[in-house]
């Protein structure tokens, strides 16, 4: 795309999705972008409270990096500095919190505060990560969602998602930045916090979860096919206003899922797995959702009660529109991507360690 004066910002570029995010806006994607995809345009970084920016700065050296509270808009302001015509990448965001207030907070009012520090700052376009929650679970196990499916959102951070989607929406029609959403379903790859690793040593301790018969299907997104669509939103002229998911290209069943990933551990690592299945009734996951209501209407959120509610449940979308609008394609199915994610875990101080270690006792 060549140089640029005017610079590149991503809030939230100390987590999963950031980091992933800064490393291809440093070096490029591979398959997609062979350098970095705004050539030598300045990149800024938002760090959270508490975030730490080791990692950032060995992937993205030359990112300049500021630290501020989306949910305080007085503290944004080193951040969108000489930002004007920039574009920004919104990452910041709550999916486990303490309290359900907290996703409020955060993932609509913070977002609404980005927006408006950044329409303040003259930015041209802001990308902003949603979910698949604000659409909640299909209705039907052959079902699809894309674009015109309409919000059921999911407990309450499906609700603060499709809130925060509808408050941009409303401020969009005042004028301000080009904004496009992208709607990722569950994502991983390499960079991943310790609750995916978690469900890697389940699986191979014979823990792996399966509520019900596992047939139900699940979107999952490789990090890195993510990154695509999340620069595609940026640089694409038809993203301006719209709402894309952003995928792999298929979903999994659950049973497919699990499967892979102890093949993965045992072929491609030597990990020794123990080949058995954590499996519970469906009424299980059923029960898990009537109390996570329950525990949610009481403003507290448990992040195993909440997962658990999941996963019997069928969350799976069409990537059609990305790929014709936008030229979308994943580059990395589910195997080679859980070979990624685990050959990174790898080379982590302490994770090794936890994989290759002993596992639980039956």
């Amino acid at each position: 795309m060549g140089s640029s004066a005017v610079p590149v910002l991503v809030t939230g570029v100390a987590g999963w999705v950031g980091l992933a995010l800064a490393k291809a806006l440093a070096s490029g994607l591979e398959g997609i972008f062979d350098g970095p995809p705004f050539g030598e345009a300045p990149l800024k970084g938002l760090l959270g409270p508490g975030d730490g920016d080791s990692q950032v700065g060995k992937l993205a050296p030359n990112m300049r990096l500021s630290r501020g509270d989306v949910t305080a808009p007085e503290t944004l302001g080193a951040f969108f500095d000489g930002a004007a015509g920039g574009t920004l990448f919104h990452c910041a965001g709550l999916i486990h919190p303490k309290k359900v207030k907290q996703f409020f907070e955060v993932n609509t009012v913070g977002t609404q505060n980005i927006w408006e520090a950044a329409r303040a700052a003259t930015i041209k376009r802001v990308v902003i990560i949603s979910s698949n929650s604000p659409c909640g679970n299909n209705p039907h196990p052959d079902h699809l969602f894309d674009e015109r499916s309409p919000y059921e959102p999911y407990m309450g951070y499906g609700r603060s998602k499709m809130l925060m989607e509808k408050k941009i929406a409303q401020l969009s029609t005042r004028g301000g930045p080009e904004t496009v959403i992208i709607r990722p379903p569950w994502f991983y790859g390499p960079f991943q916090p310790p609750r995916q690793t978690e469900f890697f040593l389940m699986i191979r301790d014979g823990r792996g979860p399966l509520v019900g018969p596992g047939h139900n299907r699940r979107s999952m997104t490789y990090i890195d096919n993510l990154v695509q669509g999340l620069l595609l939103g940026a640089t694409r002229s038809e993203a301006a206003g719209k709402t894309y998911w952003i995928a792999d290209r298929r979903p999994y069943p659950m049973t497919e899922i699990i499967d892979t990933v102890e093949r993965v551990l045992e072929k491609d690592f030597g990990l020794k797995c123990r080949h058995k299945r954590l499996r519970l009734p469906s009424v299980a996951a059923d029960m898990a959702g009537l109390m996570d209501w329950g525990l949610q209407a009481l403003g507290m959120y448990q992040q195993k009660i909440h997962v658990l509610s999941e996963m019997n449940k069928t969350i799976a979308c069409s990537v059609a529109l990305a790929e014709s609008e936008l030229g979308y394609r994943p580059q990395v199915e589910l195997e080679e991507g859980m070979r990624r994610s685990v050959a990174w875990l790898m080379e982590q101080p302490g994770e090794k360690e936890k994989l290759v270690g002993k596992g639980k006792g039956f």
